[in-house]
């Protein structure tokens, strides 16, 4: 494939689809470099906070349409329920499969050449841009470069290290037994134990998304195996095991991502080379605020790359937005894997829960209408 264009991103998940349909409506010739060629699931909570329900919706995405499940609380369990309040805003639930494809058939129908199936293996720096090298050697040139490779880095091109970076995620999907999934529906629920802490929703076909966090000692201690690690969870928590009786597995193997950045907050960027979503910052996996991240990233990019903005500029106004929320997340991650005994306290102030949900998100003073 060889070639040039205005502007390329790399990556087809909500970042890059979104800065790519936010462009093309403005007349830029834009093309999507996507490494996947059909729809996939991805390690991911799949939870659509208020910020991220609104901007899609400013994208013209209709995600009732697409059958999102909504959520409307939020309970927290270490070896039973500890806490549950109402959550702070509307949220949803739909699967990335059926999420990034429907973006990326958004984006096609606003003109952008989106390009499946090609994996970019580096950029280099040219005189008038970049060159981006695709893994049969052949290349694309393009004058800016949007990089929207979610939580894998592209080589050559590493983030900074992030506060907590010694997680590993895993993902599996559950068909629970009516009963539990009658009883979680509507909700998103915490676990706690030790090491560690899951999440359990229901996605749109009513089955439960199990996505977990895991330090790499205790992951060790149960020999690195899957089975071990989720035998010790239920062990430990009795709420997440009364979920999970009767319940089938539906992937042959979990999904499974390592080295993740968790609280990383770029500082700056090279000249025409815009980070966006996991690649400008990443927040811990309990706030669920990954999605709306991605999607203001994706926002303000646009914003600033119409009006002769720069990629700088861009890493500035995200930090700027961000680390309030994500310093506060990150902190809140550690304490509830180092002590998790401390998610008592919730007994007492429940409201304490509803505040962390409100405060480790986009601020809505900073949210691009």
């Amino acid at each position: 494939m060889t070639g040039s264009c205005e502007a390329m991103v790399v990556g087809g998940g909500p970042a890059g689809a979104a800065v790519g349909i936010l462009l093309a409506r403005r007349g830029r010739e834009i093309v999507i470099a996507e490494k996947t060629s059909t729809a996939h699931d991805k390690v991911c909570g799949e939870f659509l906070s208020g910020e991220a329900v609104q901007y899609l919706t400013q994208l013209g995405l209709d995600i009732r349409a697409l059958g999102a499940a909504p959520i409307y609380g939020v309970r927290l369990a270490r070896r039973e329920r500890i806490a549950e309040c109402e959550l702070p805003f509307p949220a949803m639930a739909l699967t990335r499969r059926k999420l990034d494809e429907a973006l990326l058939e958004l984006a096609s129908n606003e003109g952008v050449h989106v390009r499946r199936g090609i994996r970019i293996d580096g950029l280099q720096r040219r005189q008038e841009g970049w060159s981006a090298r695709v893994a049969d050697g052949e290349a694309l040139q393009a004058r800016s470069i949007f990089l929207a490779t979610g939580k894998h880095d592209l080589g050559g091109w590493r983030r900074p290290k992030g506060k907590q970076n010694n997680l590993v995620a895993f993902k599996m999907y559950f068909a629970l037994a009516t009963a539990q999934q009658n009883a979680l529906r509507g909700w998103i629920e915490l676990c706690l134990f030790p090491g560690g802490y899951a999440g359990l929703q229901l996605t749109e076909d009513g089955d439960a998304n199990l996505c977990l966090l895991v330090n790499q000692k205790r992951l060790l201690i149960c020999g690195g195996d899957w089975q071990r690690l989720l035998a010790f969870i239920i062990d430990f928590s009795e709420h997440l095991a009364n979920r999970l009786e009767g319940a089938q597995p539906l992937l042959q193997k979990p999904l499974a991502l390592s080295s993740i950045p968790y609280g990383m907050l770029l500082h700056d960027s090279e000249p025409g080379l815009w980070r966006l979503g996991d690649q400008t910052a990443v927040t811990p996996s309990f706030s669920g605020d990954g999605m709306s991240i991605a999607l203001h990233s994706a926002k303000v990019a646009s914003e600033l790359y119409l009006n002769g903005g720069t990629s700088a500029e861009l890493a500035a106004r995200l930090r700027h937005d961000l680390r309030g929320s994500i310093a506060l997340a990150t902190t809140t991650s550690r304490l509830m894997i180092a002590a998790p005994e401390l998610a008592h306290l919730l007994r007492a102030w429940p409201q304490l829960l509803r505040a962390l949900g409100t405060r480790t998100r986009v601020p809505q003073t900073a949210l691009v209408g």
